[in-house]
């Protein structure tokens, strides 16, 4: 009597975090690079304003 087995790898699930990932990644160092210092500035600003975390 013998008993095979298999191992199943998930790797269609990890597809998906991982492209979100790297778009969202890129998609931010695009952002900082291309936009003005005073934009940056100023919405890191406001968000740290909306959600209550002191800046200054």
């Amino acid at each position: 009597m013998t008993t095979t087995t298999q191992a199943i790898t998930q790797t269609a699930g990890m597809l998906r975090p991982i492209l979100t990932t790297a778009f969202l990644g890129t998609f931010l160092l695009f952002v900082a690079g291309f936009s003005s210092p005073d934009t940056l500035h100023a919405s890191t600003h406001d968000t740290r304003h909306a959600t209550g975390f002191p800046c200054h």
